[in-house]
C-alpha cells in the first residue's frame, strides 16, 4: 500500500476511520493552556533551598575568622547549629506521639455501642412492644435493620426469649 502526502494530509486533518485506520502518533499535543509558572516556581524553591543549605553548612563549619573576613559581623551562636536540628527531630517525634495518643483517646471503649455500630443505624419505633421480639419466630424474615448486640445475643444464647 502506497501512502501518498494526500492520505498523509488527510489522517492528520480528519478521525480515524474503517478507511483511514491510521491515527498520528504521537497524537498532536493539547493546545497549551496551561501556566509554566509551577515550573518555575519549583526551580527557584529547589535552588534556594539549596542555597540556604550551603549556607548553613558553612556557618556551621568555617572558623570565626573567615565569616568575619567574608564581611558577615553578627551571627548566631555555633551551638544552634546541633539545636535545629535536634529540636526538629523533637517535634517530629512529638507529633507522631501526639497523634497516636490522640487516635486511642477517640476510640470508644468495648462496651461502648458505637464500637460495632454507628450514628447511621437505622432503628424502628421503639416507643410500644420491643419490635424485635417478632423476628425471634424460626420462620420470620427481619426487615434490614441495625440489630443492638444484647437483642442478638438474648435472641441467639437465651431460651427464655424463645418462648416469648
Amino acid at each position: 500500500m502506497v501512502v501518498t502526502d494526500k492520505s498523509r494530509r488527510r489522517s492528520k486533518e480528519e478521525p480515524t476511520s474503517p478507511t483511514s485506520p491510521l491515527a498520528p502518533f504521537p497524537p498532536p499535543p493539547p493546545a497549551d493552556s496551561r501556566s509554566r509558572a509551577p515550573e518555575f516556581y519549583g526551580f527557584v524553591a529547589w535552588a534556594v533551598t539549596y542555597l540556604l543549605f550551603v549556607l548553613y553548612f558553612l556557618w556551621a563549619i568555617l572558623p570565626d575568622e573567615w565569616i568575619v573576613w567574608l564581611g558577615v559581623s553578627w551571627y548566631p551562636n555555633r551551638e544552634w547549629a546541633l539545636l535545629v536540628p535536634a529540636w526538629t527531630i523533637v517535634v517530629v517525634l512529638l507529633t507522631y506521639f501526639i497523634y497516636f495518643s490522640m487516635t486511642i483517646r477517640g476510640t470508644p471503649a468495648f462496651s461502648d455501642i458505637s464500637t460495632y455500630t454507628d450514628s447511621r443505624g437505622q432503628y424502628p419505633d421503639v416507643s410500644g412492644p420491643n419490635p424485635y421480639l417478632a423476628y425471634a419466630q424460626p420462620n420470620a424474615v427481619p426487615e434490614a435493620y441495625d440489630l443492638p448486640i444484647g437483642l442478638v445475643n438474648r435472641v441467639l444464647y437465651d431460651d427464655n426469649s424463645r418462648t416469648r
